[in-house]
């Protein structure tokens, strides 16, 4: 760990956070560095390793502060008093969460297994602390759900995370192969996708989104 205060500590690792997502943006997983990532800070690149070892271990920060960002909608959705169109309102959240989609189907194994347990760990509680927004939010809006019920819900739901973004980001020599192969395509939100998956999901359960 760096010499240095807390605070210096937390803002230096946002910062290394904050370049992996900008050029995440524009190029694909394999080819981001550390020293590309680096090169985007304030400090020299060397110092990125005072805070963290690998790459993988950048981008599960990213991840991790993704679903921070999402169960803070979540927590607020729960505290809603307006109890209407929660599909829609639950799927516009997890639409705004691009990266985090993108992450899971793309790199979430490189990223856990170039990491660190202790790093692992904290993402785990990150990750197990959406579930339980989620939860939150069944109980809150669909009080005569049983928790057997919102247990289903999730089983059924957090594999869906895994799949909606190559749904929802085709390439353009994607869409080419799907035509010369014959194979049709629709084009679809990751908040149209979402919203039927849960309205479907608490229709079988015995509520309504």
């Amino acid at each position: 760990m760096p010499k240095g205060s807390e605070t210096l500590t937390r803002a230096r690792r946002e910062e290394i956070v904050d370049a992996c997502a900008e050029l995440y943006k524009t190029q694909p997983f394999r080819a981001i560095t550390i020293g590309a990532i680096g090169a985007k800070t304030s400090f020299t690149r060397t110092s990125v390793y005072n805070y963290f070892r690998t790459k993988e271990e950048i981008f599960l920060a990213l991840l991790e502060r993704e679903y921070a960002a999402w169960t803070d909608g979540l927590n607020a959705l729960a505290a809603e008093a307006e109890r209407g169109a929660f599909a829609d309102r639950f799927a516009a959240l997890l639409e705004e969460r691009g990266c985090m989609l993108k992450l899971l189907s793309m790199n979430l194994y490189d990223m856990e297994a170039g990491s660190r347990l202790e790093n692992l760990v904290a993402f785990k509680k990150v990750y197990h602390a959406s579930m339980q927004a989620v939860a939150a939010c069944l109980r809150a809006h669909f009080p005569q759900l049983g928790e057997e019920s919102v247990q289903q819900f999730l089983y059924a739901f957090y594999p869906f995370l895994f799949g909606v973004y190559p749904y929802t980001a085709v390439t353009e020599k994607q869409l080419r192969a799907m035509q010369a192969a014959g194979v049709p395509y629709r084009e679809y939100s990751v908040r149209a996708l979402t919203r039927s998956l849960v309205e479907t999901l608490l229709k079988s359960l015995g509520a309504e989104g």
